[in-house]
């Protein structure tokens, strides 16, 4: 699926005053992606503010060191961003990934576009330029820079090698190319250091992050002769080891990691009640496909959901419909 880089040119060549977004719970390619682009819109002189439905989870501030990631309803309002002529949606196509900056996305007067590389989507009321086969919105972003002529600075490559590294494991995933590898080069080239951001990424966890690893990975449970596994995680876990939120990242990717495993499931209980369920797989079961069955979305391979109520109906629902799939 190929982009009009044309005419997202033409927009971006059209427009002056930019406000850049992203999904709740933001990851590195989501945080990446908004950061690199906003640096390739400022060497144009373009004016530029991002604004999320979710702060950066504090193990991802490295990637943010001026701090430019902004909150609605709390770091800055709606009113700040109303005098915006374009507001570009990066990494999600989906209204509940969108948390407190759907209702901005709802009322702006201004143009909308969103560039993405997830299957499911809404309609935004956006321009759309999706290419669903790219390994992480990091690509289109880099891409974006080659289509508008900027070259790559150190600044803009910083957050976009993060974007792209998480999003394919690290390159371990099947989503990486040779591509993948030829992009990476570039933005090393540009004058980023790797390793400084791996140790930033996996170097740096907490005792309450290793703790709450240890809770979760505690409770893995095998259904299908192993080919299914599943654990989950309580909000007093939390608590409990002093960790936070974002410290459930990865960890379903160590429960696919078990031999002979073929799909993973994990169930994070939500400060506010029901539990956001992440879906690993390396078969044939679609995990974007199952996250729609509950309201979600994302990719082949990895994909996500909301479902409220209790942990065991919960657990049941969605382990039969994954079941289901498998058998």
């Amino acid at each position: 699926m190929s982009i009009d880089w044309k005419r997202f040119t033409e927009l971006i060549h059209a427009h002056q005053r930019f406000v850049l977004t992203s999904h709740i719970r933001p990851d590195c390619d989501a945080l990446g992606s908004e950061l690199g682009m906003a640096a390739i819109l400022r060497s144009l002189g373009k004016d530029v503010k991002i604004a999320n439905g979710h702060a950066t989870p504090p193990n991802l501030a490295f990637i943010d060191p001026r701090s430019e990631i902004r909150v609605i309803g709390q770091t800055i309002t709606a009113e700040e961003l109303a005098d915006r002529d374009l507001l570009m949606i990066l990494d999600t196509s989906a209204w509940a990934q969108l948390g407190a900056m759907s209702e901005v996305v709802k009322t702006t007067s201004a143009k909308k576009i969103v560039l993405d590389h997830h299957v499911s989507e809404d309609d935004l009321g956006a321009e759309n330029f999706k290419n669903t086969t790219a390994e992480a919105a990091g690509r289109l972003v880099v891409e974006a820079a080659d289509a508008l002529g900027v070259p790559l600075t150190a600044e803009i490559a910083f957050p976009l090698f993060a974007a792209i590294a998480t999003d394919t494991g690290w390159f371990r995933f099947g989503s990486a190319s040779a591509g993948t590898y030829r992009m990476a080069a570039r933005l090393i080239e540009a004058g980023i250091k790797p390793s400084a951001i791996y140790n930033a990424l996996y170097e740096q966890d907490t005792i309450g992050r290793v703790k709450l690893r240890g809770e979760i990975l505690a409770r893995v449970e095998a259904l299908l002769d192993g080919r299914l596994v599943h654990t989950y995680v309580l909000k007093e876990d939390f608590t409990k080891t002093g960790a936070n939120a974002a410290d459930t990242e990865d960890v379903i990717n160590m429960a696919l990691g078990i031999a002979g495993t073929q799909f993973a499931v994990i169930f994070v209980e939500q400060a506010t009640g029901g539990f956001k369920l992440s879906f690993r797989s390396r078969c044939a079961v679609d995990c974007s496909k199952m996250a729609e069955k509950f309201g979600g979305g994302g990719h082949k391979a990895a994909a996500g959901a909301f479902v409220a109520g209790e942990l065991a109906e919960v657990q049941k629902q969605v382990l039969d419909a994954v079941l289901a799939a498998m058998q």
